[in-house]
């Protein structure tokens, strides 16, 4: 430990004698006094005696030296006071003059970067709130109209009629999921079962699931070597892959082709979806992993989570994924040959 943290360790059971006063500039002028005073008594106990007048006038000019050195000492304290109570009625906005050194200085500089995380974090729970919703509504509402067509007799209830309430149905629970998975990433709580596998049967499994929805879609899929095997979490990685075919057939031209493919890099496996789409401008490309982001391909609905829900299961694994330069839209996602646990 060092001699400061020593210092500071001690200086907690020293009793707090001031702690009733409720104005800091009163204190310092408290302080100021009594040292002064100690110092009299000191000379006086030595000397025998003190000009009482001298002695008066010196103590009250210090006092109000130190009233007024105090006023610009303690205003970053009244500043913070006032933009807390402002923060508790939902006024992120107001910051504190931090140009002081010291400790208080210290105190307004952590202040105002605890402020700016308040506002993004109260930005992004108000984004969070209205895209959800409006995420919601969409298919409920068209859940509403196929239903309501049934019961008045408009629509009946065959096959077709059906399988849109059906495709409604699953693209609520999708919503469900991601959302479910989204509260994950903030707790920070998933561990990843780890096994060994191939990869062709996985990609041929999401391929076939895929090609249910988007009718009018070719896929095809390309494994080299055939027997390529990753070690990673199944459940995990399929649902990156479904994430990133979703966003191909949904992005891409009418009776296009999406393409899935997963080929050895040394120790690496890399893992490609790429469509035959306007593809992701180079400035989003970054950005359309984020949160309810989905750049000038939003015309094709979704939720705006699965790219950002996919980083996230690459990053558990210890990988990286990206939009790479390609014909289209190309994404590429590298796994490690042993992920960090």
């Amino acid at each position: 430990m060092s001699t400061r943290s020593a210092f500071d360790a001690a200086m907690e059971f020293l009793p707090r004698p001031l702690d009733a006063v409720r104005s800091i500039k009163l204190k310092l002028g408290i302080l100021l006094v009594s040292s002064g005073a100690v110092g009299f008594a000191y000379f006086w106990s030595q000397i025998g005696w003190l000009p009482v007048g001298t002695t008066t006038g010196a103590l009250f000019a210090a006092l109000a030296t130190s009233q007024v050195l105090a006023h610009g000492m303690t205003k970053p304290l009244r500043e913070m006071t006032a933009a807390a109570r402002a923060m508790r009625r939902g006024d992120y906005s107001r910051r504190v003059r931090a140009t002081a050194r010291d400790e208080v200085g210290e105190l307004a500089g952590a202040f105002n970067q605890m402020a700016a995380d308040l506002a993004a974090a109260d930005r992004q729970r108000r984004e969070l709130i209205a895209n959800v919703s409006h995420e919601l509504r969409t298919p409920i509402t068209a859940l509403q109209n196929v239903l309501e067509n049934v019961v008045d007799g408009v629509a009946p209830p065959d096959a077709t009629t059906m399988r849109t309430a059906l495709a409604q149905t699953e693209r609520l629970g999708r919503l469900v999921t991601e959302l479910l998975d989204l509260s994950r990433i903030d707790a920070g709580a998933h561990r990843l079962e780890l096994a060994e596998f191939p990869l062709a049967p996985l990609l041929e499994e999401v391929v076939a699931e895929a090609a249910v929805a988007a009718r009018g879609v070719r896929f095809t899929v390309d494994v080299r070597p055939a027997a390529v095997a990753a070690v990673a979490d199944r459940a995990r990685l399929h649902q990156v892959l479904v994430n990133l075919v979703d966003n191909a057939a949904r992005h891409g031209p009418a009776g296009g082709e999406v393409r899935v493919s997963a080929r050895r890099a040394g120790p690496d496996v890399v893992l490609e979806v790429a469509d035959d789409g306007p593809g992701i401008a180079p400035e989003d490309r970054e950005r359309v992993f984020e949160r309810f982001t989905r750049g000038e391909r939003a015309a094709g609905g979704g939720t705006g989570l699965g790219l950002n829900i996919a980083r996230w299961i690459v990053d558990l694994h210890g990988g990286t994924i990206a939009v790479v330069d390609a014909p289209g839209c190309l994404i590429r996602a590298t796994l490690p040959a042993v992920p960090r646990t």
